[in-house]
């Protein structure tokens, strides 16, 4: 029923009066999921890592905890799979909640007749709104943003949620804020925004409409409450299948890659003397990374340099090489090669800032 393309234009036939069962169906699924991820794991494991304060340790290259050790004594290939292991096994409940959500969300915003409304910078407002509670990694919260325009949202409101999930958490912003220096809080909080209202905004005025593809959710002139659940359920299936097909391939891609960057990385690296070369090479390799404000904190207690912290601070966590296959896939590949263009330039940026007022 269901062909893939860059985008599934559900039919608005079925959004209306006769939709207002599955619609509340649909908020159900959406609000279960949501709260056992939050109040089970997400903001517990953001208030314990924002309660550590300076102590924060990580255990792995790429990872706050370690299902395997990896010592640089290993041979690479094993180094590797180690490191691929251990950010498999971190992002384990982030994944699972946006791989049930992500489907949750389209089978609800089909139910809608208006998906976006005409101004894009609205839309960009939409967008960074539903990002901020999400408060999910850029991993994590790509499977959702596949969903979210597969639905026919705009590609501004997918972006903007997927900046503002991992960077605009309030969590996130008071360990910003608590753990670096106001002027390098504000650096960061600048290109976050930067991102979300500016190119978001602009990438989505450049987008070429996506050709329509058959609905995914079928619902009768009336439905009772037996037939909206069937209909829910089914639409779930399909929205979940769509979602889960092109992303857990690309998911396991990046987490090798991902390791191998970080593992072929000299250990040493960081503590040499700073240049703008050096900036722009920490931008390159920061990117594929999944986090940003504590492993930007360890950093510089480790001595590293304030410019490549800064550095390391606008590249790591808002963007990823799994996020950026799933733009690439999703949206298109100019989008993702766009972005990943823009984040390595704020990130330089930043960077040249932060080295000369140091």
């Amino acid at each position: 029923m269901a062909a893939q393309a860059s985008v599934l234009n559900l039919d608005l036939g079925i959004a209306g009066t006769n939709a207002r069962r599955s619609r509340v169906l649909a908020i159900i699924l959406m609000i279960a999921i949501a709260s056992v991820f939050w109040v089970d794991s997400r903001y517990p494991a953001l208030m314990k890592r924002y309660n550590a304060g300076t102590h924060l340790k990580a255990s792995g290259a790429l990872t706050f905890g370690a299902v395997y050790s990896v010592d640089r004594s290993m041979p690479v290939r094993v180094r590797v799979w180690r490191t691929t292991i251990n950010w498999l096994d971190a992002n384990r409940v982030g994944m699972t909640f946006s791989f049930l959500f992500g489907p949750a969300a389209l089978t609800f915003l089909a139910t809608l007749r208006r998906r976006r409304t005409r101004s894009r910078w609205l839309n960009t407002l939409f967008g960074a709104a539903a990002g901020v509670p999400l408060a999910v990694c850029t991993n994590c919260v790509a499977p959702i943003a596949r969903g979210l325009f597969a639905s026919g949202m705009g590609t501004e409101s997918v972006l903007a949620t997927m900046f503002a999930s991992p960077a605009l958490n309030i969590v996130v912003l008071a360990m910003t804020f608590a753990l670096f220096p106001v002027s390098v809080a504000l650096l960061k909080l600048a290109t976050v925004l930067f991102l979300i209202m500016v190119f978001a905004p602009m990438v989505a005025s450049r987008q070429a409409p996506a050709p329509a593809t058959p609905c995914l959710i079928e619902s009768p002139v009336s439905e009772t409450w037996r037939e909206a659940f069937l209909n829910t359920s089914r639409s779930y299936l399909k929205s979940f299948w769509y979602v889960f097909r092109l992303a857990f391939p690309l998911m396991l891609l990046a987490a090798v890659l991902g390791a191998l960057v970080i593992e072929l990385l000299p250990a040493q690296a960081l503590m040499a003397q700073v240049t703008v070369g050096g900036i722009v090479l920490v931008a390159l390799v920061s990117v594929p990374m999944a986090f940003d404000v504590a492993i930007a904190y360890i950093a510089m207690t480790r001595g590293v340099p304030l410019p490549y912290v800064v550095t390391i601070l606008c590249t790591l966590g808002i963007v990823s090489v799994f996020s950026l296959f799933i733009i690439g896939k999703s949206i298109s590949w100019r989008a993702a090669a766009a972005t990943y263009a823009t984040v390595i330039a704020l990130g330089v940026l930043s960077g040249i800032v932060a080295r000369a007022i140091a």
